[in-house]
């Protein structure tokens, strides 16, 4: 074989094998690493917000990528037990990551309640300026309550305890809006479409949202307490996901929490 085949031969090997080695890296190596440098954490709506400022924190402290995915609980429930690759799943209920933990489909013992939620009765409706908002609910005429869905949405669920509690469920059930997730109630009743609406306290701190024109703050004792729990997926059993629970727990994690206008669990 002459030279110049040879050298044409050994430069088709050379591209083979470093286009070989491109692909197992692409393929195999990056994801790897990937994932030793990123925690992906599904999220309940109403904390995407809290989880963003957490997330810049501990990406600053550690270098760890935490990648978000908000829905309502029930929908991302739906999607872990369905095998969505989370490694963390911070709900706004108890009831799926205690349903998680008994399916085995998350870590044993690593179940905790990171912050507990309080609800506000919201409007912006200038009808309703300086009116008790609690009273206007059985007053709505042709107007529209916004409540998130109460099978999916634990807000939604304590909005409707509320309104039973109240003996109002019957006086609005005919006028609710319902949305998919605590999110979308708080843009039916800020972007007008509703007059009056059920969101998280936290919500209602948000400095961006329009001035209300009444409020009122749901006392606790007429719903079932909003307790929400982290826990660990089993894909998350590994160094970064277990690190991001801690910062969760840690005294700068819920300084954080408690900002956003949640109650640090006892």
């Amino acid at each position: 074989m002459s030279s110049q085949a040879l050298l044409s031969c050994a430069t088709r090997y050379l591209r083979t094998a470093t286009a070989t080695a491109v692909l197992v890296y692409s393929t195999l190596v990056a994801p790897l690493l990937a994932a030793d440098n990123s925690v992906a954490v599904a999220v309940a709506s109403n904390f995407t917000p809290a989880l963003r400022d957490l997330a810049s924190v501990f990406e600053q402290q550690t270098g760890t990528l935490v990648q978000i995915s908000s829905a309502s609980t029930g929908k991302l429930y739906a999607q872990i037990t369905n095998g969505a690759p989370f490694d963390v799943f911070l709900a706004a209920d108890s009831k799926r990551p205690q349903l998680l933990e008994k399916s085995r489909l998350a870590t044993a013992n690593s179940r905790f309640t990171y912050a507990v939620g309080s609800l506000v009765l919201w409007s912006r409706d200038p009808d309703f300026k300086d009116a008790d908002c609690k009273a206007k609910l059985t007053e709505l005429g042709n107007k529209r309550l916004a409540i998130a869905n109460p099978e999916t949405a634990p807000y939604g669920a304590a909005a409707q305890q509320t309104l039973i509690k109240i003996n109002a469920w019957e006086a609005v059930e005919a006028r609710l809006v319902t949305g998919e997730n605590i999110a979308q109630t708080l843009h039916f009743v800020a972007s007008g479409n509703a007059s009056l609406g059920f969101i998280a306290k936290t919500q209602a701190l948000d400095e961006r949202l329009p001035a209300a024109t009444c409020s009122w703050q749901v006392p606790s004792e007429l719903h079932q307490p909003i307790a929400q729990q982290a826990i660990l997926l089993n894909r998350g059993n590994n160094p970064a996901a277990k690190a991001f629970l801690e910062f969760l727990q840690s005294p700068s994690g819920q300084a954080i929490i408690k900002r956003h206008g949640y109650t640090l669990p006892h």
